[in-house]
């Protein structure tokens, strides 16, 4: 591998495809993720839950009614329960219910049909990848194109997994990502939770940088005393710094409703922090007013317009969707 290129090497803001391509395909598929890849995305992103036979596969949410056919089968209607997660009551099957076979049988669809239409064309083709189908993924596109591609996880109620079901995917990625050599400083792979704990256990067992997620509002859920906004103050993020390397803010607290900067990257930067910010969608839904196009939700807006804005704002890096649309910028 030492003659590929390395991630990101002209030294601009990392593009880290959100879920994959999730704008054109539905997300957490390998045809999502090979055509973030395909488009110049410098991570792909998987977010990780774990089946009952302990092996982590990609979804939004361990509930998976909303991203897969799982509805569909008969087999699997006692299935269906209600669980408070992480103070949540949530209706629907759920990952950790399934050993991978099982989930095996389902096929993926599209989570957001009514906005993004096109997608949805796509609903019965593809699998449930897990965590290896990807690392395969990226080593095959990696000998494709010569060019290095990383790799961000999310571990996904660790702290909730671990307290209910008694599932450690701490562990479990810890040890896939050893014996895969992705552990390490240089392995290309930043590993990301909302939780506290996991973070400063991951901290201990891996070299990979990692990253604290920030939610737009409340706090940690392993950490009820604490806020996010404590969090985002100086005091706050220079702790952070003494477990992970970085923080993946929700986009509101970067930039305010009019696009000026907050203080939060300069704050973040002082503490010796990287500064990922999450989500850039091209639908008008998600963007500042002054860059959507009309007021439909699912108009295309001015997604390059809120990329400048964060190059203004000088984080290292951002979530998208679209990498195809952002890339060139």
């Amino acid at each position: 591998m030492a003659d590929l290129t390395p991630v990101n090497a002209d030294g601009d803001m990392l593009v880290i495809a959100h879920r994959g391509a999730s704008g054109e395909r539905p997300e957490h598929t390998l045809a999502s993720y090979e055509r973030a890849i395909d488009q110049g995305a410098d991570y792909i992103e998987p977010d990780l839950v774990v089946t009952k036979d302990l092996v982590l596969v990609a979804r939004h949410e361990n509930e998976i009614g909303e991203t897969t056919n799982v509805a569909d089968h008969p087999e699997f209607a006692d299935r269906r329960r209600t669980k408070n997660i992480e103070g949540q009551m949530v209706n629907g099957w759920f990952a950790e219910d399934f050993t991978l076979a099982e989930l095996q049988t389902l096929r993926a669809k599209e989570r957001m049909p009514a906005l993004r239409p096109a997608n949805a064309r796509f609903d019965g083709l593809y699998a449930i990848p897990t965590f290896a189908d990807i690392i395969a993924l990226k080593r095959a596109k990696e000998a494709e194109t010569g060019r290095r591609i990383g790799l961000y996880p999310e571990l996904k109620h660790p702290t909730w997994l671990l307290q209910e079901s008694g599932i450690d995917t701490v562990d479990l990625l810890v040890r896939q990502l050893k014996e895969e050599g992705l552990d390490g400083a240089d392995s290309d792979v930043f590993v990301q939770v909302f939780d506290i704990a996991p973070l400063q256990r991951l901290d201990k067992m891996i070299d990979a940088p990692l990253i604290l997620l920030i939610r737009p509002e409340g706090g940690p859920y392993d950490e009820p005393g604490m806020t996010w906004a404590g969090i985002m103050t100086p005091t706050g993020l220079a702790e952070v710094a003494t477990y992970a390397d970085g923080i993946g803010p929700w986009m509101g607290h970067v930039l305010g409703d009019d696009g000026t900067p907050t203080d939060l990257v300069r704050d973040a930067h002082a503490a010796g922090l990287k500064v990922h910010p999450w989500t850039v969608r091209k639908e008008n839904v998600f963007l500042p007013a002054s860059l959507r196009s009309d007021a439909s939700e699912n108009g295309i807006g001015d997604i390059r317009g809120l990329v400048k804005l964060l190059k203004a704002a000088g984080v290292d890096g951002y979530f998208t969707d679209d990498p195809g649309l952002v890339r060139a910028d």
